[in-house]
């Protein structure tokens, strides 16, 4: 039986996609049907046998892409494994400690029955958008912070889930 799982994400400058197409690619070599796509182009989750949905951090509200995809998919999401991550922090606070979902992503974990949240570090390079982005990298307080063995290893677990439940 081939599991079908899909890796969506809501991003500004690239830095969730990067993430959400690592966690796909995990979930490939551990022998399922994976794909990251765009939350805003996503229309329909029934396809999908799992989701993932990751989502940028901008001033302690996740990517609104993000959050309107698990509203606008809230009813089929809740009957499908689901699990969640942010991205953001522009420092190794996430590499050295559990961040928490900010309140709003904490509330639709609950509603949608999420089995996990994940918080990643961020990046903010050189060409971003946004005047707040610009003024970060313009106080040199930019960089790159995603730790992409801890995003494998947190995708592996889920891969490990579900093949426990495909058995």
């Amino acid at each position: 039986m081939t599991v079908n799982v899909l890796v969506a994400y809501g991003t500004t400058n690239g830095s969730t996609a990067r993430i959400a197409e690592a966690v796909a690619a995990v979930l490939r070599k551990e022998g399922f049907t994976s794909e990251a796509l765009p939350a805003a182009a996503v229309t329909r989750v029934t396809p999908y046998d799992a989701v993932v949905v990751g989502g940028a951090l901008y001033a302690g509200r996740w990517h609104k892409d993000a959050r309107r995809f698990l509203r606008r998919h809230g009813k089929d999401l809740a009957g499908r494994p689901l699990w969640l991550f942010s991205s953001g922090p522009l420092d190794a606070s996430a590499a050295e400690r559990d961040i928490p979902p900010v309140p709003g992503l904490k509330r639709a974990m609950t509603r949608l029955d999420a089995r996990g949240h994940v918080t990643f570090g961020g990046c903010l390079e050189e060409g971003a958008k946004g005047l707040v982005a610009r003024m970060i990298l313009r106080d040199d307080k930019g960089g790159d912070f995603r730790d992409f063995g801890l995003i494998e290893e947190w995708a592996a677990r889920i891969a490990k889930e579900l093949a426990a439940k495909k058995t």
